[in-house]
C-alpha cells in the first residue's frame, strides 16, 4: 500500500508541474508597440541624429578655436575652428560671433591626419538642438 501512494504522489506532483508551468507563447508577428513618449519625444531619433558628434560647455572663444569642458573625455578640450567650419543655431544657420561661454554644443569633428587636433565641420547649439542635425 505504502508503494501506491508513493507512485500516486509522485504522479500527481508531475501533473501540477506540467499544470503550471509555463506555457509558449507564438512567435510576435508584428512590431511592438511605440512607446509613448509625447512629452519628450523619441529619445532614439535624438541619439541617432549626434551619435557621432562630441558634446560639450563652451568655456572660452577665439577665432580660431573653442574649449569644450564636460566632453566625455572628462578634461577640456580644445577644438579647432576652419574657415568652412558650419554654424548652426535654433535650426538656422549662424556664424561664430553667437556662441557665447556656458553655451552647450554639439560638434561634428575629423581629427586632422598630421597634429592629431580635433577640427570642427559643423557646430549645433541652442533650442530644438535634438531636433535634427
Amino acid at each position: 500500500m505504502g508503494n501506491k501512494v508513493r507512485v500516486f504522489a509522485v504522479i500527481a506532483v508531475g501533473v501540477m508541474g506540467m499544470a503550471l508551468a509555463p506555457r509558449a507563447f507564438p512567435q510576435r508577428t508584428s512590431e511592438p508597440a511605440a512607446p509613448d513618449n509625447g512629452r519628450f519625444g523619441n529619445p532614439n531619433a535624438y541619439a541617432r541624429n549626434y551619435q557621432d558628434y562630441l558634446y560639450g560647455v563652451i568655456t572660452k572663444i577665439d577665432a580660431s578655436a573653442l574649449v569644450l569642458d564636460k566632453t566625455k573625455f572628462g578634461i577640456p578640450e580644445t577644438i579647432r575652428l576652419m574657415p568652412k567650419t558650419k554654424y548652426i543655431r535654433d535650426q538656422k544657420r549662424s556664424s561664430l560671433q553667437q556662441l557665447r561661454p556656458g553655451d552647450m554644443v554639439y560638434i561634428q569633428t575629423k581629427k586632422d591626419k598630421k597634429t592629431g587636433d580635433l577640427i570642427a565641420k559643423k557646430v549645433v547649439s541652442g533650442i530644438g538642438v535634438t531636433s535634427g542635425g
